[in-house]
C-alpha cells in the first residue's frame, strides 16, 4: 500500500510536469479532425423498403419505434406495419432492422445485433404477424440467429445457430434441425466461412425452392485450415476487463495463400421427409460462392470456380434428382470479374451473368438451357451492377459511363434502346420494387451528399426520403476545392484528384501527401461525394492528391489484368509517375511529397516507399499487407495464383524484401484484433528494418479491428498521420 502511495505521488508529479507535452500529444487536431472521420462523415440513409405488392413501400421511423406503410405514388401514410409499444405476446424495447417476408404477412425484426466479421453478425430475430400483431421470437431454443431466410410462401424461416440450419415452421411453432454436425472451426452449414464472406462478398449459402419443399445449402468443411489466433487484451474501447493481467485470445480458421481451404459441398434437405441429399458437381469445383433458384425447383443455378480462379462454369442442378449440367463456361487468361457471381440473377424464363470476355465486363442473359440470348449491355464499358427487367421487357443495369469515374442507371429496351434513368454525372445507385416499376434511387456528386428518392422506373422523380441536407450545411464549411485531372504514366491517361487548401495560392509551394488505394478493380477517383481528412489536411496547408493507376477498375479488362501475377510493380510505376507530375506542378515542393495508404493502399505505401528512384519525403502505412504469403488464399490467389504457382512474382511483389531499400521516413499503424490484415504483417517487416537497423515509426491500436473505428480511434489514426507529415513535410 506504501508503495502504491509513493507511485501514486510520483505520477501526479509525473502529470504536472507533463502536461504541456501531453497537450501537444493530444493536439486540437484530434478532436477538429473528428468532424470529418467516422462516424460523424457517414451520411444517413434510407430505410425504405418496398413491399411485394409493389405499390406500398416500409420505411422505419426516425424515432426507431414503428415501420409504417406509404404508397409509393403518393407516399401517403396508409398505416403502421409495426409498433414496438401494440404488440402482442412478446414486447420489445427496441428494434434495428427488419424484413419483409415474401407474401407481405409477416416480418423479421431483430435486436441486440452482434458483428462477427466484417459482414456477418447475430442478432435476436423476431417473427411479426401483420394480421394478429403476435410477436414472437424466432426459435425458442437459440438465443442469437444468423442469416434467417423466409420460404416462399412465407410459412417457414431457415436460419443458422451454433453452425447448423434450423427450420422454424411458423404455422405450428415448431423447429426442426436440418443439420446436426457443425462445430465451431470445424464444420459450417448455411452460413459462410471467414474467407466466402471477406472475398466473396456473402454470408448465407440458403436457397429455398419455389415450391417450398426443398432448402439447398452449402457445407464448409474446415477441419483442415490452419487456425488463426489473435491476442485480445482488456483495452479501453469497450474493455474486456477479464483479460486485465492475462491476455485472452481470438481463435478463426483463415488460410493464407497456397494453404488448405474449407472443403466445400453442396446439399438438399427435403422438407416432407427430414432427409439430406448430396449434390455432387461435375468436377468437384474449389469454390461455389453463389447458389441461387430458378423458376422451377429443378433449376438450382450453383456458380462455381477452380481454385485458380480463371474458369467460372454455372450448373443447374436438381435436387431432387441429383443430375447437374453446365448451362455456363467462361474462361479468363487472368481472373473471374467478381460480378460473374455477384450479379448472377434468376428470372422467370432466363438467367443473367456477367462475362468479362470482351474487353468490358459485360452482363448477357441466357436460356436454362444454356443458349446465349442477347448481350445486355454495350461494349464500351464496364457494367457494374444488374437490378432486373420489367414485364415490357426492359431490362435495368449500372455502369462505369459516360465516364468510368461515373456509375449511371440505364435502362434497355426491347428494340435496344439505352436510355439513362438516373442523372448521369455522379454516382447513381438503386434498389428496384418487384417487377421494377418504381426504384429507390441514391445519388451523388463530388459537392453533393448522397440523396435518396422514390423513382418510377424511367427516372421520373416522385419524392425525396432523404436528403442528407443537415450534412451538408454542416460539411460547407468543411470542404475545400476539389479538381479531377489526368496525365500519362507510359502509355496510359490516369485520372486522379486534387483537393486544394481553401485559401490556396498558385505563387506558393505546397507541400503534398497522396492517398491511394491502388488494389485490383477498386476506384478512388469517382464522381461522388466524400468528406473525410483530405479535407481537413487540406484546410492545414497540404495539396491532397489521389491517381487510381493500372489494375483499378471502370476502364477494361485489358487496364485491370496487367497487373496479374505481379502485384504492386506496375502500380508502384503508376504511383511515381503522379508524383512526378505533382512535383512539376508550378504550386507544388518536389521536396515536401508523402504517400499514404491502408490495406492494399498501406502495401502500396512501403512498395513507394522503397522503389529506386523514390520521390517521397514520408510515408505512411495504416494496416498493410507486407508479403502477400501472408494474406488469404482467395484474394490472393485470384491476382496472384499460389506460392507454389508463381515463386517469382510473389517475390517481386513483396514490401518485406524490398524493405532494405526503404527511402523516406516511415509510419506503420495497425490494430491488434485485424482479422483481416494480420498484424504479423507490420511486425515481420519492422522486425527485418530492425534486424537491419533501419528505423521507422510505430502506432498500435489494441483490440482493434481492420477499420480501426469506435470510441475515436479513426480520428486519432489520422491525427498521427497529420503529426507525423508535419514534422517530415513542413521542416
Amino acid at each position: 500500500m506504501k508503495i502504491q502511495h509513493i507511485l501514486g505521488a510520483a505520477l501526479l508529479l509525473w502529470g504536472s510536469a507533463t502536461a504541456s507535452a501531453i497537450g501537444t500529444m493530444r493536439s486540437s487536431d484530434v478532436s477538429e479532425i473528428a468532424a470529418y472521420c467516422y462516424p460523424a462523415n457517414v451520411a444517413q440513409t434510407a430505410s425504405a423498403v418496398f413491399m411485394p405488392d409493389g405499390i406500398h413501400y416500409a420505411e422505419r421511423t426516425d424515432d426507431g419505434k414503428k415501420i409504417v406503410l406509404k404508397e409509393i405514388a403518393s407516399g401517403k401514410e396508409t398505416g403502421d406495419l409495426f409498433d414496438i409499444g401494440h404488440t402482442r405476446e412478446t414486447v420489445l424495447p427496441d428494434f434495428e432492422g427488419f424484413t419483409v417476408s415474401p407474401d407481405g404477412s409477416k416480418l423479421l425484426v431483430w435486436r441486440n445485433q452482434q458483428s462477427i466479421y466484417r459482414r456477418s453478425f447475430s442478432a435476436e430475430y423476431y417473427v411479426y404477424e401483420l394480421r394478429s400483431r403476435l410477436l414472437k421470437p424466432l426459435s425458442k431454443t437459440h438465443s442469437r440467429q444468423q442469416v434467417p431466410l423466409f420460404s416462399p410462401d412465407s410459412r417457414m424461416v431457415a436460419f443458422v445457430a451454433e453452425n447448423n440450419i434450423y427450420i422454424a415452421k411458423l404455422d405450428y411453432e415448431t423447429e426442426v434441425a436440418a443439420t446436426t454436425d457443425g462445430e465451431a472451426n470445424r464444420i459450417i452449414n448455411g452460413a459462410t466461412d471467414w474467407t466466402y464472406e471477406e472475398e466473396f462478398t456473402t454470408t448465407s449459402t440458403l436457397a429455398w425452392a419455389p415450391d417450398n419443399l426443398t432448402l439447398c445449402y452449402v457445407r464448409f468443411d474446415e477441419s483442415n485450415v490452419p487456425l488463426y489466433t489473435l491476442p485480445v487484451y482488456e483495452g479501453t474501447c469497450d474493455p474486456r476487463s477479464e483479460y486485465a493481467l492475462y491476455p485472452g485470445t481470438m481463435s478463426y480458421k483463415y488460410p493464407v495463400a497456397g494453404a488448405a481451404n474449407s472443403t466445400v459441398s453442396l446439399h438438399s434437405y427435403d422438407i416432407e421427409t427430414r432427409k439430406t441429399k448430396d449434390i455432387v458437381l461435375p468436377g468437384n469445383p474449389d469454390y461455389i460462392p453463389r447458389i441461387v433458384y430458378g423458376p422451377k425447383p429443378s433449376q438450382l443455378l450453383v456458380a462455381t470456380l477452380n481454385r485458380d480462379q480463371n474458369r467460372y462454369e454455372i450448373f443447374s442442378s436438381n435436387p431432387k434428382s441429383g443430375v447437374s449440367r453446365s448451362v455456363y463456361t467462361e474462361e479468363s487468361k487472368a481472373w473471374i470479374e467478381p460480378e460473374a457471381y455477384e450479379a448472377l440473377h434468376a428470372g422467370e424464363n432466363s438467367f443473367v451473368v456477367a462475362g468479362a470476355s470482351e474487353g468490358y465486363t459485360r452482363f448477357y442473359e441466357y436460356s436454362y438451357a444454356g443458349a446465349k440470348l442477347k448481350a445486355i449491355t454495350p461494349d464500351n464499358c464496364d457494367a457494374t451492377a444488374f437490378y432486373g427487367s420489367d414485364a415490357a421487357g426492359n431490362y435495368y443495369y449500372q455502369a462505369a459511363a459516360p465516364t468510368p469515374l461515373d456509375r449511371t442507371v440505364y435502362r434497355l429496351d426491347r428494340k435496344g434502346a439505352v436510355s439513362a434513368v438516373s442523372r448521369d454525372k455522379g454516382t447513381s445507385a438503386a434498389v428496384f420494387s418487384p417487377g421494377c416499376s418504381n426504384m429507390i434511387l441514391s445519388y451523388s456528386n463530388i459537392d453533393t451528399p448522397p440523396t435518396y428518392t422514390v423513382n418510377k422506373a424511367d427516372g421520373k422523380e416522385l419524392r425525396v426520403l432523404e436528403d442528407n441536407k443537415q450534412l451538408a450545411d454542416r460539411a460547407l464549411p468543411l470542404l475545400c476545392p476539389k479538381e479531377f485531372f489526368t496525365f500519362r504514366s507510359g502509355d496510359y491517361e490516369l485520372n486522379g484528384f486534387m483537393i486544394k487548401p481553401r485559401d490556396f495560392s498558385s505563387s506558393r509551394r505546397y507541400p503534398v501527401i497522396m492517398s491511394q488505394y491502388s488494389g485490383p478493380g477498386s476506384q478512388s477517383v469517382l464522381h461522388k461525394w466524400s468528406l473525410d481528412w483530405e479535407h481537413y489536411f487540406a484546410s492545414k496547408g497540404y495539396v491532397v492528391i489521389c491517381v487510381d493507376g493500372r489494375g483499378t477498375g471502370g476502364r477494361g479488362t485489358a487496364f485491370r489484368y496487367s497487373v496479374y501475377k505481379d502485384l504492386g510493380n506496375l502500380e508502384t510505376v503508376d504511383q511515381v509517375a503522379a508524383a512526378r507530375y505533382a512535383a512539376s506542378l508550378p504550386y507544388v515542393d518536389p521536396s515536401r511529397i508523402g504517400i499514404y495508404g491502408w490495406s492494399f493502399g498501406g502495401y502500396e505505401a512501403l512498395m513507394c516507399a522503397s522503389a529506386d528512384d523514390c520521390p517521397y519525403a514520408a510515408a505512411v502505412s495504416v494496416a498493410p499487407v507486407t508479403d502477400w504469403r501472408y494474406y488469404d488464399s482467395v484474394y490472393t490467389e485470384r491476382y496472384m495464383l499460389t506460392p507454389q504457382q508463381n515463386e517469382a512474382g510473389y517475390r517481386s511483389s513483396s514490401a518485406i524484401l524490398r524493405s532494405l531499400h526503404l527511402a523516406c521516413p516511415l509510419l506503420i499503424m495497425y490494430g491488434t484484433s485485424d482479422d483481416n490484415v494480420h498484424p504479423a504483417n507490420a511486425l515481420q517487416y519492422v522486425s527485418t528494418l530492425q534486424s537491419a537497423g533501419i528505423l521507422c515509426d510505430m502506432f498500435v491500436f489494441p483490440n482493434m479491428n481492420h477499420s480501426i473505428n469506435g470510441c475515436n480511434a479513426r480520428s486519432v489514426v489520422f491525427a498521427k498521420m497529420l503529426q507525423f507529415f508535419d514534422n517530415k513535410l513542413k521542416k
